[in-house]
């Protein structure tokens, strides 16, 4: 699930900076239950030394942006993803609109 929560931190710091506890709690909105920052700023730090997100210290936080690598990353993952995985969406979809 590691690459999956790293595609989901790039997929959300595409909307704009954040900082770790606003991804944790907007990953908490979407799938149900809140990482640990024991999981989060492992995968922050791993995206930072692969040049996809960029961190920036404000006071006592650090926010979170995406680099033009970071954005192009996201992109080319979102079309992996619905290649991968639409087939699924849409069986799910499907499933609720004859319920």
């Amino acid at each position: 699930m590691r690459g999956f929560l790293s595609f989901h931190i790039l997929w959300i710091l595409k909307h704009g900076e954040m900082h770790g506890q606003q991804i944790a709690s907007e990953i908490e909105k979407r799938r149900g239950f809140r990482p640990k920052a024991g999981t989060i700023y492992p995968a922050l730090k791993d995206l930072e030394g692969k040049g996809l997100v960029r961190k920036k210290a404000e006071g006592r936080k650090t926010f979170y942006s995406l680099t033009r690598e970071g954005r192009a990353s996201v992109a080319k993952a979102q079309v992996f993803f619905c290649h991968a995985f639409g087939d699924i969406v849409q069986e799910v979809l499907d499933r609720k609109k004859t319920a």
